[in-house]
């Protein structure tokens, strides 16, 4: 495929004009020096301030700068679909608007991807210079835990600096907040050759942070959903089929285990306790209507996924 850049740059931002024209004077100059054809596309994601003006300012000064404004503000997900979406460069590179990512990393991360051949390049914030306590520990438990699910071996999932194969932006589709998982979807859809590089952190120049300590808590639950997602979301019948029969025959061996017993005792002439006053018989109920529920979910699932228009899309590598 032809492309008509080297590099795409798309750049998510809310509330941020007091960076932006430093940032695309810093980005120019990496660029120029470097001999790059580039395009920078700045995706205002409903800011309230005057930064859709700025970008306006500065595309008619760069003819290389482009813009999407959205009516409201969506969350980091949706501006990185569109800009992705518009992409055209060869290699997309996704940064943050606050400064905090250096756009001196971008032609090592180039190289990274068009030369040595991998299909997405992570950023690395090895020291960060973020709050140890609200920031650092949070990240580094999160990490952890991305690193633990998703399989790929990553430092920093997180972070908003990236490089990637234009392909690999073209084939995944980043929705709700799972912007967080660009590497997992990746990987999901077939690009495995995922790799990070040690970048520099700066501390944040201009305006506060957007984010709190609420976005671990959402992107735990989040990367939990794109695990199942991922597992089983075009056999669901293997979760929910298998649980559920698993439960109804734990639930009907202790019933007949629990009525056996009782008749047993009756039959000896000992003294027996009624089935009705054993706690047990009642969780064997509740497993065996737990399980034939299940096991009606799983195929609903599968009645719907097998409907879906999503049930046969495959990404093909390559065709002769």
């Amino acid at each position: 495929m032809e492309y008509n850049k080297d590099i795409s740059i798309v750049i998510s931002l809310f509330n941020e004009e007091e960076s932006l024209s430093e940032l695309i004077s810093l980005i120019e100059q990496v660029m120029s020096n470097e001999g790059f054809s580039y395009e920078v596309i700045m995706v205002d994601d409903g800011s309230t301030d005057s930064s859709w003006q700025k970008i306006k300012e500065l595309s008619e000064e760069n003819s290389n700068i482009r813009g999407i404004s959205f009516r409201r503000n969506y969350g980091k997900s949706a501006a990185l679909y569109h800009g992705f979406k518009a992409a055209i460069g060869r290699v997309v590179i996704t940064m943050d608007a606050d400064l905090q990512d250096s756009p001196k990393e971008i032609p090592e991360m180039y190289k990274m991807v068009t030369e040595d051949g991998y299909d997405i390049v992570s950023g690395w914030k090895k020291q960060r210079l973020d709050n140890k306590i609200t920031k650092n520990l949070p990240s580094k438990l999160y990490n952890a835990t991305a690193r633990l699910i998703t399989g790929i071996r990553l430092h920093d999932m997180n972070c908003g600096l990236k490089a990637y194969r234009n392909e690999v932006i073209k084939n995944i589709e980043v929705y709700g907040e799972m912007h967080r998982y660009i590497p997992y979807l990746a990987k999901n859809a077939g690009f495995t050759k995922i790799t990070e590089k040690p970048v520099h952190h700066q501390k944040r120049k201009y305006g506060k942070s957007k984010f709190g300590l609420e976005r671990f808590v959402n992107g735990f639950l989040d990367l939990i959903s794109l695990w199942f997602l991922s597992t089983f979301g075009k056999k669901p019948m293997h979760f929910f089929g298998f649980t559920g029969i698993l439960m109804f025959l734990a639930g009907g061996i202790l019933t007949i285990w629990v009525i056996a017993e009782k008749l047993l005792q009756q039959a000896k002439g000992l003294a027996f306790r009624p089935v009705t006053d054993q706690p047990l018989f009642y969780l064997a109920l509740l497993a065996v209507i737990l399980g034939f529920q299940l096991f009606l979910s799983g195929f609903i699932c599968e009645m719907i996924s097998r409907n879906s228009q999503e049930r046969n899309h495959y990404n093909i590598k390559e065709e002769i």
